[in-house]
C-alpha cells in the first residue's frame, strides 16, 4: 500500500510540474503570439510594380523567432518568383512554396494562411510585402 501511495505522489508531482511549465511558457510567449497576430499586411496595389527583382526582410517580431528574409522577381509588372533567403524557423520547403504560390497566383498579399502557422505566414507575408514597397512605381 504505501508503494502506491508514492508511485501516486510522484505522477501528481510531476502533472503538477509539467502544467506548470506549460503554462509558464504560454505566458511568456503570449507578447510573441499577440503581436504576430495583430501585424498588419497592407494590401498592395500589384498593378503598380515596376520590373526588377528586390529584396524583403521581416525583424521577427518581439524575440526575433520569425525573422525572415525574400527575393522577390517582378516580370511584365507582375510577381513572378518568390524565394525565401533566410529564416530562422525551421520551415520545411513545402511551407514557404505554398503560401507564396497563392500570392503569387492571386498577385495579392492578402492569401490565405497556412493553417497551425498563421504567424508565421504573416511574417513570411510581411517581408515579401517590404520587397514589394520597394517595387511601387513612384
Amino acid at each position: 500500500m504505501k508503494r502506491k501511495g508514492k508511485i501516486r505522489m510522484l505522477i501528481i508531482i510531476l502533472v503538477i510540474f509539467v502544467v506548470t511549465g506549460l503554462g509558464g511558457a504560454l505566458i511568456f510567449t503570449s507578447g510573441e503570439r499577440r503581436e504576430g497576430r495583430s501585424l498588419p499586411i497592407a494590401d498592395v496595389d500589384f498593378k503598380q510594380l515596376n520590373d526588377g527583382t528586390y529584396i524583403g526582410e521581416y525583424e521577427g517580431g518581439m524575440y526575433k523567432w520569425r525573422a525572415n528574409e525574400v527575393q522577390v522577381t517582378v516580370s511584365s509588372g507582375k510577381v513572378t518568383d518568390i524565394k525565401p533567403l533566410k529564416h530562422k524557423e525551421n520551415q520545411s520547403p513545402e511551407f514557404t512554396e505554398k503560401l507564396y504560390n497563392r500570392v503569387i497566383k492571386s498577385q495579392s498579399l492578402q492569401v490565405d494562411t497556412i493553417s497551425g502557422a498563421t504567424i508565421t505566414s504573416k511574417a513570411y507575408l510581411k517581408s515579401v510585402e517590404n520587397a514589394l514597397d520597394k517595387a511601387q512605381k513612384k
